[in-house]
This record gives structure tokens, sequence and C-alpha cells, in this order.
């Protein structure tokens, strides 16, 4: 009997859904994100070593899709989150205003490679990294989906 939890290489996936209330919802590949303006974020692990990550805000995914940042992002719009889901289902949720830059310092990305070399694939291919989360939980692995959704 095969274990409910094991992965195979076709539950792999080198493509992220954007969508939710987007204007223009697409999909993300490899190769689009590596074309898109990258930045650099240094993040610790548990036992204090220092790891490199290279990816895209996540506010720049988000805006190519259409998402109300920057100026127009007040009132009703300030009710939005960004749910984003990994391969077996894990989920993790940011208020939108988390991801603007308008709003905060913070660098979240979607990340595709760590210290110059592709992500593993028990990480990747795509990864979300919080730069100062002090907990690696929102550190989502092996992202399928990044959708943004009204709170009420």
């Amino acid at each position: 009997m095969a274990s409910i939890f094991s992965f195979t290489k076709a539950q792999t996936t080198d493509v992220v859904k954007i969508g939710g209330t987007l204007t223009k919802p697409y999909e993300l590949t490899l190769a689009d994100l590596q074309k898109m303006p990258r930045v650099k974020v240094s993040r610790k692990n548990q036992d204090s070593s220092t790891f490199q990550y290279t990816g895209v805000l996540l506010s720049t995914i988000l805006e190519k899709g259409g998402a109300t940042l920057g100026k127009d992002l007040r009132r009703d719009n300030l009710t939005k989150y960004v749910i984003i889901e990994a391969i077996d289902g894990y989920q993790v949720i940011f208020a939108l205003a988390e991801l603007d830059a308008d709003f905060t310092d913070e660098k979240i990305i979607l990340a595709d490679t760590v210290d110059n070399e592709p992500l593993l694939a028990t990480e990747g291919p795509f990864r979300i990294i919080v730069e100062h989360d002090k907990r690696p939980a929102r550190c989502i692995k092996q992202v399928t989906s990044i959708k943004i959704a009204f709170a009420k």
C-alpha cells in the first residue's frame, strides 16, 4: 500500500498560478520568473546558518497580474489578503499591505535559487522567503498558487 505522504515526480510543478481578484490572472513559469527584476534576501535557518535567496518581490508578481498596490491600496482594498499554497496543500496568508513597498520595507520574495544554485526539489522550484520573520513558518516551499481575495 502506497503512503499518502509519498510525493512523485508528477506532483512537482514548474508553474505557479497567479489569480484571485486580479485584472490579469496568469501562470508564472520558472523562465518567466528569471526574466523579472531580481532581489536577494538573506535568511538564517534554525542552526543560525545564513543563506542568500534570489527571486522576485511578491508585489512585483502580483502587480503584473493587476493587483491593487501603491496609492490605490486604500479603503476596501486594505481588506485584501494573499493566500499562497504549496503542492502538499500547506497554506500561508499575508495581508496585501504586507507586500506593498508603500507600507513596508520588508522583502517577501518568490525565490528560485539559494546561494546561487537552484532550489532543491524538496524546496522548489519556487519558495516564498520572508526576510525578517523569526520563524520560517511562512517561508512556504514548493509553491503552486498565489491568490488575492477580499476578507469580507
